[in-house]
């Protein structure tokens, strides 16, 4: 085929779009996404084809033997601008304080093709700003119509919290009813918020609280950063996914001003010898099984709304940035001779649902919670873009103790199948109490949506699943409600590869992000000396010290939770606003 006068071979049926893309041709888009399929709505990726009389969307188009195409034609670049004025025509102007400002797409666009105001602010039709959720915000005035998070919701999720109704100027992404989005089947995942292109989506920002908290000095603030950020973080500042930036990333912590910067790393650790016993207790005793993982609250959410029969099924163990929290108000905080009132707690997290998830009831302890605020990856570079730190020229430092110590196995819980493998190296030495032949479990590695294996640990045979994304965990769980498969243990992250893909890292239009950032993690445990979470020095020493045992009286309290049936009262509130609906 010939593209801009230049001749191509290719060996396999791929989109303009893709195939322009492997040789390095530009072209423009909006509502493309490597994770959804495409419809071509935006009318960006237009070209010209020799033969066609319209020009053709190139997402939607396939090549052909002895196709002959323009991308950068006059007729091209003329249709792609008057798109853009369109656009702005209707898009307010608000891009200075705007939470995507200088991560745009659309601003990228403006920018790349010099589209001013050519047409008065017209306004859009619809103007719904929606805060209900702890975890997303949406802003549908900037809404550019690119269905990205619809089909996000949909294809990924299956959940269809979203639905483009009406036509034309007043066409919007609502949801039931229009119902605030909390009060949905949303689970605050943020995958919608990941594919928006523009500002119309967003986490909830509390970027400018814990500004405010830093400059104020008041209070002891102690940051904690998940394994997912340190291989995701410096594509904020234009480095390759997958690039492993932990040393920097603590560094530039130090600089914004934190008190202590620890690991959540450790709170993994502590994770898996607690979940890990309370699993060998329940092979001890012959069930209830299967046991769920529970450190994505994305997914507590859905199993407490759409499937509440695996709430008690679902470890009690707090997720790991809960339980440093915990640890960090109490065993720090008289180390330190402080009390739990005079500290505070961010997380830096891979992901929007941790917002919600710090605010439930089931985890406050004594009147206090264990972490204060969460952050996002993105936040996170936004914070660092203000102050203007160098992030790529930073020192590598390393985290504070005791709260920075940890282990290869800890860093694996940043990817799909890693709290699965963490939690099998200590369960199969603590029944065996042997020293495991091999610290990889090759099972369930991989990318695949739903991974199943049977593990021989001693004389005991343990069935296991691994599922990642809500749709192959939709499937996987009406498999079991119908007897067709049984499991002693399942590990369920909402988000596609686990938390390397949540939403609230930096947003990618790489098809191969997911699969860059899990090798990077890969690479960190393999890097790491200790690599069983057991064998952490720091984690026994706080037994020693502080906690005593797992599942104690002291871990139960700090360390575990209980979760409740919320189908009911999502249902209700769905009849109740169909009623104010029909009224």
């Amino acid at each position: 085929m010939t593209i801009n006068g230049r001749e191509y071979e290719f060996d396999k049926p791929m989109t303009v779009l893709d195939t322009a893309r492997k040789v390095g041709i530009y072209i423009p888009t909006l509502c493309y996404h490597p994770r959804i399929t495409q419809n071509g709505s935006c009318r960006m990726c237009l070209v010209e084809i020799e033969g066609q009389r319209l020009l053709q969307t190139a997402c939607t188009t396939y090549i052909r033997d002895g196709m002959k195409l323009w991308t950068h034609s006059e007729r091209v670049k003329a249709a792609v601008r008057h798109n853009l004025e369109l656009l702005r025509m209707i898009h307010p102007d608000d891009c200075q304080t705007c939470e995507v400002n200088g991560r745009c797409e659309l601003q990228d666009l403006l920018q790349r093709f010099g589209v001013e105001r050519t047409i008065d602010y017209y306004g859009n039709a619809v103007d719904i700003l929606d805060e209900s959720s702890p975890a997303i915000r949406r802003d549908l005035e900037k809404c550019v119509k690119c269905f990205r998070c619809v089909k996000a919701c949909e294809e990924i999720q299956d959940l269809s919290v979203y639905a483009m109704i009406k036509r034309g100027h007043y066409e919007y992404p609502a949801t039931a009813f229009d119902a605030p989005v909390y009060n949905t089947v949303c689970v605050g995942c943020g995958q919608c918020s990941f594919v928006c292109p523009v500002g119309a989506i967003t986490e909830k920002p509390d970027w400018r609280k814990v500004l405010e908290l830093l400059e104020d000095g008041d209070k002891v603030v102690i940051v904690q950063t998940a394994p997912a950020t340190r291989v995701a973080i410096a594509e904020e500042f234009g480095a390759e996914p997958g690039t492993i930036s932990t040393g920097k990333m603590v560094a530039a912590l130090r600089r914004l001003g934190f008190d202590y910067v620890f690991d959540t790393n450790f709170g993994a650790d502590l994770t898996i010898v607690e979940e890990g016993n309370e699993f060998v207790e329940r092979v001890n005793k012959g069930g209830p099984f299967p046991m769920f993982t529970s450190c994505c609250p994305a997914w507590v959410n859905y199993a407490e709304k759409v499937f509440p029969w695996v709430t008690k099924h679902l470890s009690s163990a707090r997720s790991p940035h809960m339980m440093l929290g915990a640890i960090a108000k109490t065993y720090f905080a008289d180390k330190i001779g402080k009390k739990p009132e005079d500290i505070v707690v961010v997380s830096i997290m891979p992901c929007t649902a941790k917002k919600d998830e710090i605010l439930r009831d089931q985890l406050i302890i004594d009147g206090w919670q264990p972490v204060d605020y969460v952050l996002t990856t993105r936040e996170l570079g936004k914070l660092i873009r203000l102050k203007g730190i160098p992030f790529m020229s930073l020192p590598e430092e390393d985290y504070d103790h005791p709260l920075g110590v940890s282990t290869g196995a800890a860093a694996i819980f940043g990817v799909t199948g890693g709290v699965m493998e963490a939690a099998l190296r200590t369960a199969y030495e603590v029944i065996t109490g042997e020293t495991l032949p091999k610290v990889e479990f090759d099972e369930v590695r991989g990318l695949d949506g739903v991974r199943d294996a049977t593990i021989k640990i001693g004389d005991k045979e343990v069935k296991i699943a691994v599922v990642h994304g809500l749709k192959n965990t939709e499937m996987l769980l009406k498999k079991m409600e119908r007897g067709e498969v049984f499991y002693h243990f399942v590990e369920v992250m909402a988000c596609p590869g686990g938390c390397i893909g949540g939403g609230g890292q930096p947003k990618s239009l790489d098809p191969d992000v997911i699969r860059k950032r899990a090798e990077a993690i890969y690479e960190i445990d393999e890097m790491m000396e200790l690599r069983k979470s057991h064998e952490n020095p720091a984690i026994k020493q706080l037994y020693k010290e502080f906690l005593k045992k797992p599942l104690g009286e002291l871990s139960e309290k700090l360390l575990h939770t209980h979760y409740r049936d919320r189908s009911k009262e999502y249902l209700n509130l769905w009849k109740y606003y169909e009623k104010e609906r029909v009224s």
